[in-house]
């Protein structure tokens, strides 16, 4: 009786090969027949959901690139707006700024030409010849060799004198002037007006340019410093024709710009639109599409970029429209045009076709489905007897699983087996170590092995002032987040991460996990926290937090690396001067006004690499001799490398000239680097060594 009870009590166990089986052929099934039903039903929406996404997509793509070209002329002119000889009006036989000028116009073929105008009348104006239409050369009759045209107009001043127009070649060697124009005044101009009116807006136009006639834009920016003015930059909208001629879609597809008032500002076809309506800019009517504008009608209503209407020809058109961001003062937009069909004409022919793939499909997946089930049966049998050696960290308190199915239930011990093992280490070394050491196959006894490790401290400078009068909770979140940055850019670069000391960190390489470049990894996780701090920061400070401000030690030598501890706890670290000194440095950070200081033996290895600069020599407290102490500057390149060569130059001065001589060398270096801290510190302390010898004798 018991027996019986016994059986009817046992749970029905099904096989893993059955089960695994019938879901497989029940999945095939169910996705075979959702497929048909889907080429049969809503075939139509599908399409036009996924050319809705694709034209989006390569519309959204399009206006990036427009607004990246306006974004860098835009650039052009702060820069521009910046230098003191536009400023002061030193416009007249400047051939620097015409340098300038002429080099920005070469790295921007959008733009037809740059110039500024004052509030005295003076002005100044570089084209590029030839990009504008063949007719501007020819009337201006210059010479074959004209690159670019020169108009100063210097009204007040020293350097007041009649209007001229300059002819520069290539290599800006004057090859052609002539006087004039004597009528011109910037001050009347558009571009000058608007710009006082409204400062929030950047673009004026568009409209026909008179000197070429060709539509276009002009960006302007009053000038903040310096003499009243305004610097402004033509750009000549039909340079965009062979862009948005790249951005058609298909056979029969279109791309072109448009404004609010339904005027068509750039067209592949451009000059031919011209050509028909010279007194303004065509229409968008112009196009010969009918839905077209009832399409933007509906795009400005209700928000919806993507837009479906019907041509002359009753054929299905979509449609995508994005605005361009930095042009948004001037309100233009991106339309990108495809016909539906072109894309999606095999699919929409062969509906049929893919019915009879898709049976086909379910029948040849049967006996797939009765191998595949008796394969990962096997495959998981094995996988059960092979938890019991892998430890995967999963230390949740959590009771056995038992399944139905014998393979699973088998998977289920072995993981309740291994998670009380990990548990068990758990309590003796912190599981990323764990995890480490037993990738690597490092001895997990207390005890250690001297290797030579590259070692890195960080500190936050004055996290206490920053922090100690904040909410409690939020410097945790905000400290978190920076810890976080640290160490995935210090574990990205083969670093392990040993400790974290209050708002420090304490890092290894070439330990536990063996390392031949770890002194190369551990400069390139420095730089690279470098910049994660400096992007954490500009987030920081849109949030209202202070900026953390990271200092960092980095040394290379000898270490003792291993478990220490107790029977309760165990850590593993390093131990030894290597560990000190790298602390010493990153403190001695707040001497020289820098952020990384690496020791001679991290230089030696790394500087095929990197640029380093000394900055001093010390002799820190246990240590027999003297330590030179290096700045990382980077990875090697032409500006480090002027940089690093620069100073040892006047450091080799500093280490062997008298204190006077040195001082004017470092009053040479901080002209041309000033703010340096390296170099502000040894000024400093040579002041003090010339000055003593002065205050030593008596004044009569």
């Amino acid at each position: 009786m018991s027996d019986a009870r016994a059986t009817s009590r046992r749970p029905v166990r099904i096989g893993f090969r059955t089960s695994i089986i019938t879901v497989f052929i029940a999945a095939v099934l169910v996705v075979g027949l959702t497929l048909v039903y889907l080429s049969f039903r809503r075939v139509s929406s599908i399409t036009q959901m996924a050319a809705s996404t694709f034209i989006d997509k390569v519309g959204q793509l399009g206006a990036d690139r427009i607004d990246a070209q306006f974004k860098n002329v835009r650039d052009n002119l702060d820069i521009l707006a910046g230098l003191p000889a536009i400023q002061e009006a030193d416009i007249a036989d400047n051939s620097r700024l015409y340098a300038l000028l002429a080099s920005m116009l070469r790295n921007n073929p959008q733009i037809f030409n740059l110039y500024v105008g004052y509030e005295d009348g003076s002005f100044l104006e570089m084209d590029v010849i030839d990009r504008a239409k063949p007719q501007f050369r020819a009337a201006l009759n210059v010479d074959a060799d004209a690159v670019y045209r020169v108009v100063v107009i210097a009204r007040t001043g020293a350097a007041a004198a009649a209007p001229v127009t300059l002819f520069l070649s290539e290599n800006l060697i004057q090859v052609g002037e002539v006087a004039g124009p004597d009528s011109y005044d910037p001050r009347q101009r558009p571009w000058y007006v608007e710009a006082f009116k409204d400062r929030k807006t950047l673009l004026t136009g568009p409209y026909v340019f008179y000197a070429t006639g060709e539509p276009g834009y002009t960006l302007r920016i009053p000038l903040k410093e310096g003499r009243r003015g305004v610097v402004a930059a033509d750009l000549l909208l039909n340079r965009l024709e062979e862009m948005l001629s790249r951005q058609k879609l298909g056979k029969s597809g279109l791309a072109f710009l448009f404004n609010d008032a339904d005027r068509i500002v750039g067209h592949p076809e451009m000059r031919d639109l011209m050509a028909e309506r010279r007194d303004a800019l065509p229409r968008v009517d112009a196009l010969k599409l009918p839905g077209l504008s009832a399409a933007i009608q509906s795009w400005r209503s209700d928000g919806g970029a993507q837009q479906f209407f019907t041509d002359a020809d009753g054929r299905t058109l979509v449609a995508a429209f994005h605005r361009i961001e930095t042009a948004g003062a001037a309100n233009i937009r991106l339309a990108v045009i495809a016909p539906l069909d072109e894309f999606f004409a095999q699919i929409i022919s062969e509906r049929r076709a893919l019915f009879a793939i898709a049976l086909g499909f379910v029948a040849a997946m049967l006996p797939f489905a009765f191998w595949l089930g008796s394969l990962l049966a096997r495959s998981l049998r094995e996988l059960a007897r092979q938890t019991d050696e892998i430890q995967r960290f999963q230390l949740a308190d959590r009771p056995r699983m038992r399944s139905a199915i014998d393979e699973l239930d088998e998977l289920g011990r072995s993981v309740f087996t291994m998670r009380t093992v990990v548990r068990n280490f758990s309590s003796f070394i912190p599981q990323p170590i764990v995890r480490q050491l037993m990738a690597s196959g490092a001895s997990l006894q207390l005890g250690g092995v001297r290797r030579e490790v590259t070692v890195l401290f960080t500190d936050v400078a004055d996290f206490t002032a920053k922090t100690e009068k904040a909410d409690p909770s939020q410097v945790m979140i905000f400290t978190s987040r920076y810890f976080a940055a640290m160490s995935e850019a210090i574990m990205k670069h083969h670093g392990t991460i040993d400790k974290f000391i209050g708002d420090a960190v304490m890092a290894l390489w070439n330990a536990p996990d063996q390392d031949l470049d770890h002194a190369i990894h551990a400069c390139e996780a420095v730089l690279d926290c470098l910049q994660r701090n400096a992007e954490l920061n500009r987030a920081f400070r849109s949030e209202g937090w202070p900026a953390y401000t990271t200092r960092f030690g980095l040394h290379l030598g000898d270490a003792v690396v291993g478990n220490v501890g107790s029977a309760d706890r165990m850590n593993y670290t390093a131990l030894g001067a290597t560990i000190n000194l790298a602390s010493r440095l990153e403190g001695l950070n707040k001497n020289y006004g820098t952020q990384v200081l690496v020791s001679a033996a991290v230089r030696a290895r790394a500087e095929h690499k990197f640029a380093f600069r000394s900055v001093d020599e010390i002799r820190p407290k246990g240590f027999a001799e003297a330590i030179t102490v290096y700045e990382l500057c980077g990875e090697r390149g032409d500006s480090e490398l002027t940089f690093c060569a620069c100073w040892e130059a006047v450091y080799a001065a500093i280490r062997g000239a008298e204190p006077a001589t040195a001082l004017l060398h470092i009053a040479d270096f901080l002209a041309e680097y000033p703010g340096d801290g390296v170099a502000q510190y040894h000024a400093e302390r040579l002041r003090d060594v010339f000055l003593q010898p002065l205050l030593d004798h008596p004044v009569h």
